[in-house]
This record gives structure tokens, sequence and C-alpha cells, in this order.
């Protein structure tokens, strides 16, 4: 069967009856009846030999399939094709109609046999990935269940983890408040060691007083007893022995704290001033106003520094007058002390001094949420200087300076606003230092023409309004007496009611 398929495939009687069948369509309409017809018979001959041969292949095929082989495919194919074929004979179909319809039966027969095999090559391959797909479904069913046998044992690790953690955090929480009180309990003994010392220190220089007035009470009650006549020479009018003047501490360091002390001065001038006219400048917009205060905080540091230099030389000297006996000076002797101890100036009592000086001025305003303590840093340092300067020999001081006075190349310089043809002085910005008055450092003002007449009339109704003030008149409204200055209150400023009332005029005059 094999050979004959070989042998019909190796001819080539199809292609070449489908040659002369597209050879007789071309030339159908040239060519004449007879030779249609010989073309027609012709075509007719190779198809019955090919159907010839295709049924000797049909009968061994049949005939190696067995007795039974294939009967029903006979029946169901070739049966009624032949039936077909005889009955479109006689009803007259056309033979090519036949031809087709078997040509698309073989090949639709061809396409379902090569449908079912690839069908049968798919599910196989979809048997291999199914089987495949199953393999991996268990072999990530079995990681699924070790990651989740390692989560466990992780959540259980982490509790146990946490709660180890969690009490650390509160072991150290507690260590940390008990470091906490500690510390504190630290910086209250501190504190409260550093006041023992401080007492101390007055208690140990009060003990050196009272032994001092002991043993001069001590010597006179001796004296008094038993009279020498050492004693009686003392009473005559015989003069005293003049005592051997030798330089103390103070005289030999003179000229180096004197260059130190106007060295600071100027130092001040150039930082803190312009700390503290900065800081004012927050609150007053008024740059006059700014330099005024802090011209007046000069003047009333160095009155208040002097002042306490005076009530602390007057006590060393009272003190050391009971019990000194030495070759220098008292004068001297008492200098000395104050350069060596002057860490015993109170300068904090100078300080609220100098403000409260400033709060009843009538020369500068404030506005009433803040304070003249907000430039105490500065009032400190001036005050610091003035006092150490009044240790020198000779003294430090400061110049007299007042509104409307004639200006001095000498003493000042002008401010970099001022009228440089102008002769009088409006108002002061930096006081002048003098030495027995002699310029060291020249101090600055503020020069300008028809201001002075001006700031005369503007004092007059600022002395009318001042009248007016809520203070000292009850004819005021309750709202302007009601109203409060929220100024620190300072045991300093709550003493007068006169300071009050300069305070509320001032506030007033420059809101107005």
């Amino acid at each position: 069967m094999a050979d004959s398929l070989r042998r019909l495939i190796n001819n080539e009687s199809c292609r070449i009856l489908q040659e002369k069948l597209e050879s007789w369509y071309k030339d159908y309409h040239i060519n004449s009846c007879d030779q249609n017809l010989n073309r027609c018979c012709e075509i007719i001959e190779m198809n019955s030999m090919i159907q010839g041969q295709l049924f000797t292949i049909l009968n061994q095929t049949a005939r190696e399939g067995g007795h039974y082989a294939g009967v029903e495919t006979i029946k169901s194919r070739l049966l009624p094709w032949l039936g077909t074929c005889f009955s479109s004979t006689t009803s007259g179909r056309p033979f090519e109609t036949s031809l087709s319809l078997i040509q698309e039966s073989i090949e639709k027969e061809r396409q379902l046999r090569e449908f079912a095999s690839t069908r049968n090559h798919e599910l196989q391959q979809l048997e291999k990935e199914l089987n495949s797909t199953r393999l991996q479904l268990t072999l990530v069913q079995q990681d699924l269940a070790e990651a989740q046998m390692a989560l466990e044992d992780t959540k259980t690790k982490s509790a146990t983890t946490l709660l180890a953690a969690e009490d650390e955090i509160v072991h150290l929480k507690a260590a940390l408040k008990a470091s906490q009180a500690q510390e504190e309990s630290a910086l209250r003994n501190l504190d409260r060691l550093n006041d023992y010392e401080q007492q101390v220190q007055i208690l140990k220089d009060e003990i050196a007083i009272l032994g001092a007035q002991k043993s001069v009470l001590h010597s006179r009650l001796a004296r008094s007893r038993s009279p020498s006549p050492r004693r009686c020479q003392s009473r005559s009018p015989s003069p005293l022995p003049l005592r051997s003047c030798s330089p103390g501490r103070a005289r030999l360091t003179n000229a180096a704290r004197h260059a130190h002390l106007v060295a600071r001065f100027s130092e001040i001038y150039t930082q803190e001033r312009l700390d503290a006219q900065n800081l004012l400048r927050t609150y007053i917009d008024d740059l006059e106003i700014v330099q005024r205060i802090i011209y007046v905080a000069a003047v009333e540091s160095f009155h208040a520094a002097k002042m306490a230099f005076r009530q602390f030389k007057m006590r060393v000297r009272k003190t050391l007058s009971l019990t000194y006996s030495g070759p220098e000076s008292l004068e001297d002797t008492v200098l000395d002390y104050i350069v060596r101890h002057e860490d015993l100036y109170d300068v904090q009592a100078s300080v609220n001094e100098v403000i409260r000086a400033m709060n009843i001025n009538p020369k500068i305003s404030f506005p009433p949420e803040v304070d003249f303590i907000m430039i105490s840093s500065l009032i400190r340092e001036l005050c610091r200087v003035a006092f150490s300067m009044q240790t020198l020999v000779p003294p430090l001081d400061i110049a007299f300076g007042a509104d409307g006075e004639l200006f001095n190349e000498s003493k000042y310089r002008r401010s970099y606003d001022s009228d440089f043809t102008a002769p009088l002085v409006v108002y002061h910005v930096w006081p002048a230092l003098i030495e027995n008055d002699s310029i060291i450092v020249k101090g600055e003002a503020v020069s300008k023409r028809g201001a002075l007449w001006s700031r005369r009339s503007r004092g007059k109704s600022r002395s009318r309004s001042r009248s007016m003030s809520p203070i000292l008149s009850h004819s005021a409204s309750p709202s302007r007496t009601l109203l409060p200055r929220s100024r620190s209150p300072s045991p300093i400023r709550s003493g007068s009611p006169s300071k009050w009332a300069c305070s509320v005029y001032n506030a007033s005059w420059f809101s107005h």
C-alpha cells in the first residue's frame, strides 16, 4: 500500500491534472467546441486513472485491516459517496462538484487527524505541567509550613525579648529618676555649701573684727587697772613720733589699674552700651530716648558707686582704726584693704539704687510693659568700674553735663546725626572721663540748631500733662486710674507713690 502511494505521488498525476484544468480554463473561450471536448475527455481519462489507483490503494488498505476492519468507514463514507455520484450523474449535476466535495472531505479528515494529534500532544504537555505544578505546590506547602514554624519561633523570641527590654527600660527609668534626684540633691547641697562658705567667710571677718575689738578692750582694761609712767607721758602734750610712710599695694599698682580701668571704660562704651541700645530699640523707636536712658544710667551708676565707696571706706576706717599700728598711714591701709577686697562690694545694692533713681528721673520715659532692670548688666559693669576708679590716686570721675550747655570740642565729640555747626548740646550720649578736671576720655553728645527750644516747649506741655496724671489728681477718669504697669514688682520700685506718678507721666508723654 505504501508503495502504491509513493508511485502515485511520484507520477505527479494530480499536478498534471491541475495544470491541464488551468490551461483549459484559460483557453476555453478561444478553443472550438471539438477542442474543448477533447480537453475534457483527456482530463476525465486522467482522473479515472487517478481514481483507479486510489481504489486499488483502498482495496489494499481494507485488506490489510482484516475482514471487518474499515467496514464502518466504507459504510459511512464510500457507499454514500458512490450513491451521491450516481444520483448526481442521473440528475445532471456536474462531476466537478463531486470532486470538490471529495477533496474537501479528505482535507477536513486530514485537519481532524492533525488537530487530534495536536490535542493529544497538548494534553500530554498539560499533564506534565500539572504534575510539575503539583510537585512545586507540595514543595511550597512544605516551605510555608517551615516558615510558619520559624515565624512562631521568632514571635516567641520577640515576645521574650520585648518583655526583657520593657523590664530593662523600667529599671533604667528608675535609675534615671534616682540619679536625677541625687543630682538635684547634690546641687542643693552645693548651693548650701556655697551659702555656708559665704556665711563662714562673713563670720570669720566678724570674728577677726571682734577679736581685734576684744584685744583693744583688754589692753584698755589693763591700762585702766595698772597705770604706768608711759601712760602719763602719753598724756603729755608732746608731739607723737612720725611714722615712716612706705608705699602700699594700692599705690604700687595704681598705674596698671589706671590703664586697665580706662580701657575697660572705653570697652563698655563700644560693647555693653551698644548691646543695651539694641535691646532698648526693640521696645522704643525713638533713638533719643534710648540714648538718654543709657546716659542717665551711666551718671547714676557713678553716683551710686561713689556713695557705696564712701560708706565702705568709712566702715573699713572705723574697723581698722581700733587695732591699726603699722608703719603706713591709716588712709593707705584702708585703700589697700579696699583694693584687696573689692569683691566685698555689694554691686547689686548699687544696681537697685540706680534703677530706683532712673524710675523717678523726669528726663527719661519708658514703655509700661518693660523695666529698667533689662539693662542691669550695663549698670552692673558701670558700677564696678566706677567703684574701682575711686581706689585710684587720684580717683577718676565723669564730667558734669547739662542739656543746653556750650559744646566743648575737648570734652565731647559729636554724634553722627549732629549738626556740626550748632553751638549748644541738645542731649548727651556718653559722659566724659576726667582726672583732676582733666579730660582723659572724651564723651559723646548731640548738637542741633533749634532743637533745645522745641524740647523746652515739649517740657512745658509735658509738665501740664504730668499735673493731670491719674495718681496725683483725683479728677482723672477711672479707666486711667486703674491702668496697671506690668514691670517687675521689685522691692525697690514699690515704695514711693511719687515715683509711680513720674513713671505713669513719662509713659503717657511717650505715647503722645
